[in-house]
């Protein structure tokens, strides 16, 4: 899964696969953590993404291909802003499902959260992007976030990896199997991030320990 933020946005890719909807919703939950929404915008968020995420997983699309999610803020309209795009063709539509249907309630909770919703075109490649804003008047500013290369980041660094924020222990390069240098970051609890020296993470600035 390639991660990728910044002090307002947070964009992944997911497999086609059941567990990417938790695995969407703890990114998500992690985030609107750092960002201080209100518990009831948390829920309804989790909520919407869910549904987003599981629709998109309906979808027929082209072997091998995944899901992008989005997840963005703005601070001064007070906007939360939820997208997942898939590779499938189609729009979805709201319906009324009938008493005796299980499923095809989705959109309508999406619709019923959601201060506004939508479908776009993917700006590049086939298939869309479906959206949902939900009003978040307590998000707040996040504090100084730069992108470095992983060779870069110094130990008493914050990295943003597997949906929050861990503490740099130590840095260490080793040979990558298909060519070019690894960066290995120690974040003590947990396994070490293994990246490409190249890729960039999102650091929190003035916290280095030197």
């Amino acid at each position: 899964m390639a991660e990728h933020s910044s002090a307002n946005e947070l964009t992944f890719r997911l497999p086609r696969s059941r567990r990417s909807v938790s695995r969407a919703r703890a990114l998500l939950h992690a985030v609107l953590g750092e960002w201080g929404a209100a518990q009831d915008v948390v829920d309804s968020a989790e909520l919407v993404l869910s549904e987003l995420v599981t629709n998109a997983l309906r979808v027929p699309v082209p072997r091998g291909r995944q899901m992008g999610v989005r997840i963005t803020r703005s601070v001064g309209e007070g906007l939360l802003r939820l997208a997942v795009s898939d590779a499938g063709g189609g729009r979805p539509e709201l319906r009324e499902p009938g008493a005796d249907e299980t499923g095809g309630r989705g959109l309508l909770l999406v619709d019923a959260l959601a201060h506004r919703w939508g479908c776009e075109e993917r700006a590049a490649g086939m298939g869309k992007t479906v959206f949902a804003e939900l009003k978040a008047p307590d998000i707040v500013a996040a504090p100084a976030v730069r992108e470095v290369a992983a060779v870069l980041v110094v130990p008493g660094q914050r990295v943003r990896v597997w949906g929050e924020w861990r503490t740099v222990l130590g840095v260490r390069s080793e040979p990558c199997p298909t060519g070019g240098t690894m960066a290995v970051l120690d974040l003590g609890d947990g396994p070490a991030l293994r990246v490409h020296a190249t890729e960039s993470l999102a650091v929190r600035a003035g916290e280095c320990a030197g």
